[in-house]
Order: C-alpha cells, then structure tokens, then sequence
C-alpha cells in the first residue's frame, strides 16, 4: 500500500497533549495498568540485563587505596605513593548515567490490532518497559512522538513522575498527521541531541526511503529499531470478500480472502516486505528487536539485551 509523505516547517515543538484533568476515568485505568505491569515486568523479569546491555560513557576516576597483591601495577598513583611512601593505586567506577531517547511511531498505520491491543498500545507498552528499565538505573528519558510530522517532543530527565509523563502522553496523545515519515524523527534527533544517546525507535516502519537518515543517526547515536507487527497482516482470515483500507491514505481495496492464490500472493508480499525491512537495518548497522502484538513484549527485548551482552 501507498504512503504518502508530508513536509512540516521547520522543526517547531507543537502543542502538548491533553492535560491529565482531561483525560477520561478509562484511560487513567488504562495508564495505571500500563504503569504497574511494566513496572513489574522490569522488577522481576529484566533486572541486570539493560545495565549490562548498554554501557555507560566510560570510566571515571574514584578514589585512591592501597595497593594490595593482585593489583594491577599500571594503575598505580605514583604521586600518592612518593608522597606517602608506599604503594597506591587509583579505583575508577564506570560513568553510568545515559541518555535514552524514545521515538514513537502513533501514526494511524498503528490503530489496528486482531490480539486484543492496537499497534499503538503495544509500542506504549513496550516505551514504558524501556523507560522503567532506565530510570530505575538513574538514566534520563526522552519521548520524540511523530507521524508524517513531529507531534511532541519532550526532553530527558529523571524520576517516575516524568515516566507517567511519557507514559500519558503516548496513551492519549492525538495526533494531527495520519501518515509516517521516519526521516523527520531521525533528522530531529541529529539536531537537538549534540552527544551521543540510546535511541529507540519504535514503529510499524510502514514507510519508505528513510536508508540515509537511519544510518547517520547510527552513526552519531546508538540506534536500535524496535519493530511492532500483528498476526493479522500477514495471515487473513478465509473470510469471503472484504474491504482493506490504508489507515494513512484512506485507500481501500477489494479482497476475496477465500482466494487462495490471491492470499498466497498477499502473505509472500509483507514477508518480502519484513525481509526488506530487516536487510536495511542489517546494512547500517542497526540493531532490531521484532514486537508481535499477540505474544510476549518482555521476551524479545530481554533476548536482544543478552544478545548485546554477550557481543560486547
């Protein structure tokens, strides 16, 4: 299906989502839930695996002791030492705190789910389980939210508060574009992140053309693209005939499920497309993770942190 692309001005904050008073008792449940869960999910099932996934900047110095057998000679303080007359060494610790960037995908390719939760749920899921992961390693969070333009942005900081922040604002927010254009959240990130971050990028990727901002944004940052599928669009129903519509461009087109041939024709279609997607992570360097709506969200994302583990 076509995607059509638009241009936004500049790169302008647009207005901030709905205030928490507005917000109806079902999705403040709803938020809670999300909140809760994911909290637990890190807690119990991904505890160690983020810290030992993504290192911090570097080592930093600590403090000075005494040397004792076993200790690496090469970090002996020779000005310690002379001055107190006997051997020294210097103690680093690892300089921890990063910056991770969240860019969320809530374009209208994501208000579709056969498994109970949209696209778009999942990927408020999936944020808030990162988010949860980084701040209880006192890491900042930042939330880029897009479409075919960028709809909000909010910069890091620390605490639980900011992460119901994020976590409200992916839930509730309504955006004013109904397409996707990968390449404004990746141009946005290279201008407003100077230093290196983590960033994840979270989408449906049902766009085109977006190879060479996704490798400079690779380039400066650590990238890894977390893709969110549903069983649904690669696997009809035998159904009889029914309307297919392109959320993004209003679309529609006639299928007759019970068309073998036409179904086989449709499946090897968004397989191709998932390969594709795959290979063009592959070639620039960026590591993925693939969300299916109706299974685990945890189990991929920890698999990938001990994947990462062991190839650092």
């Amino acid at each position: 299906m076509n995607i059509f692309s638009k241009i936004i001005e500049g790169f302008k904050t647009p207005s901030p989502p709905v205030p928490e008073k507005d917000i109806s008792p079902e999705l403040m449940q709803k938020i809670r839930s999300i909140q809760i869960k994911t909290g637990h999910m890190v807690t119990d099932l991904m505890a160690g695996e983020y810290v030992s996934a993504f290192k911090g900047r570097g080592m930093e110095f600590n403090a000075v002791r005494e040397y004792a057998p076993g200790d690496d000679i090469r970090l002996i303080d020779w000005n310690v030492t002379a001055r107190i007359g006997q051997p020294f060494i210097k103690e680093f610790k690892e300089e921890r705190e990063l910056t991770v960037m969240l860019i969320v995908d809530v374009s209208s390719s994501g208000e579709f789910g056969s498994a109970g939760k949209f696209k778009n749920e999942v990927s408020a899921e999936v944020a808030s389980i990162l988010a949860f992961a980084a701040i209880r390693n006192n890491d900042k969070i930042g939330l880029i939210v897009f479409s075919d333009k960028i709809e909000h942005y909010i910069p890091p900081k620390k605490g639980k508060a900011h992460i119901w922040n994020i976590i409200r604002t992916i839930l509730n927010f309504q955006p004013e574009g109904r397409g996707t254009d990968i390449n404004l959240p990746l141009e946005y990130l290279l201008k407003i992140h100077k230093r290196k971050c983590v960033a994840f990028l979270i989408s449906d990727f049902q766009a085109k053309d977006y190879e060479a901002n996704l490798k400079l944004a690779e380039q400066k940052h650590d990238l890894v693209a977390i893709s969110i599928t549903d069983p649904r669009e690669l696997n009809l129903p035998p159904v009889g005939y029914i309307h297919l519509q392109d959320a993004e461009s209003g679309e529609t087109l006639l299928v007759d499920t019970g068309d073998r041939e036409m179904m086989k024709r449709l499946t090897a279609h968004e397989r191709k497309r998932r390969e594709n997607l795959k290979k063009s992570f592959y070639s620039v360097g960026v590591d993925t993770i693939e969300i299916e709506t109706d299974r685990s969200l945890v189990e991929p994302i920890t698999r990938y942190f001990k994947i990462r583990e062991k190839r650092h």
